[in-house]
């Protein structure tokens, strides 16, 4: 019996030697690591800046305190996504307006969203779900045709003079739609580098933006920057290598800047992207392959028009529900495989039910997540695990549906 684990990180000598580098130089916090890896960022998703920081939490957290979203506003978000997509939006004190999916989709029902939209609606998150990009044309044209609702609370709302969109792209560096790259298509797009992401720097993330006339992406970038830093107008690497100690303390704010340490991972990670993306295609084309023929719904990765990043093989067990698919897990893994589930809607947790959410009126994403099932693909498996995990998921199903018949 093989041991599958679900998503080691990818982790090589060009990784360890990195690391050491930085932890040699005698400079592990912010500095030259951290900057060169927001200009790979950059480079990466086509945009002509990026800002590096501790998780995608807390870049689409600053994000929404940059666009001056607070109390009273209203943020638009899916019901089928996991809890840091929405949690940012009571984190400022905001209204999280949750969206059904589409009916057999992970995707948001774009038609709620339109109805959806309200004078109080300063931003829409759409969610790339295991990498997928979303429908970014058609999320786009809603927001222009609502234009005449939107009411701007702060100066950069207003030089957008519509909606914005912020993307939780935690699963999606890397991925493509129409030929554009995931971080160049929503006007800001937050990204995760978590231990679990194809591309990690153990905690850490990332937010890209598309220019936009009115929008200094300077100025913008230096007000992330303070946010990051308690609000301070020079970091500990400027004060140790310029002429001056002197600084300010412009506004009271927070601490989410990412260390050289983790930029010099990043920069690692970065440079074997490409082939960390293609082997994860393969695996998905050998899924696919494999389970073209039985009852079940798999995520599309790739077509004509898009690919994805490839970070999560999500399968629906049709016909069948929840006891079926956690009878299913149990047995992945009693066979070694170690498999997950993605998500659970936010209805259905504490923390949003005691909002007043309530999954029934969800009934789409609650019948998109009791029978779905996340197999292990990752680039560390060979393709014989991939072709075990394979195995032993036709032998699980077999076994299963003759138990009950």
């Amino acid at each position: 019996m093989r041991n599958i684990p679900f998503s080691p990180p990818d982790i090589t000598q060009t990784e360890i030697d990195a690391v050491v580098e930085v932890l040699k130089s005698g400079w592990i916090t912010t500095g030259p690591k951290t900057k060169a890896f927001e200009k790979g960022i950059a480079n990466w998703c086509n945009t002509d800046i990026a800002v590096c920081l501790n998780s995608q939490t807390a870049c689409a957290e600053m994000t929404l305190r940059i666009l001056g979203v607070g109390p009273g506003d209203e943020v638009i978000v899916p019901a089928y996504t996991y809890t840091a997509s929405a949690s940012v939006i009571c984190h400022v004190g905001a209204t999280p307006v949750m969206i059904d999916c589409k009916e057999n989709s992970f995707e948001m029902d774009y038609n709620k969203m339109a109805n959806a939209i309200t004078e109080k609606t300063k931003v829409i998150i759409p969610v790339d779900l295991a990498g997928v990009m979303c429908d970014y044309d058609t999320i786009f044209d809603i927001v222009e045709s609502k234009k005449d609702l939107f009411k701007p609370n702060s100066p950069i709302q207003d030089a957008f003079d519509r909606i914005i969109v912020m993307a939780d792209g935690a699963h999606a560096f890397g991925a493509m739609r129409n030929g554009k790259k995931c971080g160049s298509v929503a006007d800001f797009t937050n990204f995760s580098f978590h231990a679990v992401k194809n591309m990690t720097t153990a905690e850490g993330g990332a937010v890209t933006w598309r220019n936009h006339k009115g929008i200094d992406n300077e100025a913008l970038y230096k007000q992330y920057m303070l946010l990051s830093l308690h609000g301070q107008t020079k970091d500990a690497f400027a004060k140790n290598h310029g002429t001056s100690w002197e600084y300010d303390v412009v506004d009271t704010q927070y601490k989410c800047n990412m260390p050289d340490v983790l930029g010099a991972l990043g920069l690692a990670q970065l440079s074997r992207y490409d082939e960390i993306l293609d082997k994860r295609h393969k695996m998905i084309d050998m899924y696919n392959e494999a389970f073209k023929d039985m009852n079940l719904q798999v995520l599309n990765h790739h077509d004509e028009n898009s690919r994805s990043s490839g970070h999560l093989y999500f399968v629906r067990f049709l016909g069948k529900g929840a006891e079926f698919r956690n009878k299913f897990y149990h047995k992945m893994a009693e066979n070694g495989v170690m498999c997950n589930v993605h998500f659970k809607p936010l209805p259905m947790l504490t923390a949003y039910k005691v909002k007043g959410f309530d999954i029934t009126d969800y009934p789409n994403a609650y019948n998109m997540h009791k029978n779905q099932l996340t197999l292990p693909m990752n680039s560390k498996m060979s393709f014989d695990d991939a072709q075990y995990v394979i195995d032993t998921f036709k032998k699980v199903y077999a076994e299963l549906t003759a138990e009950e018949n």
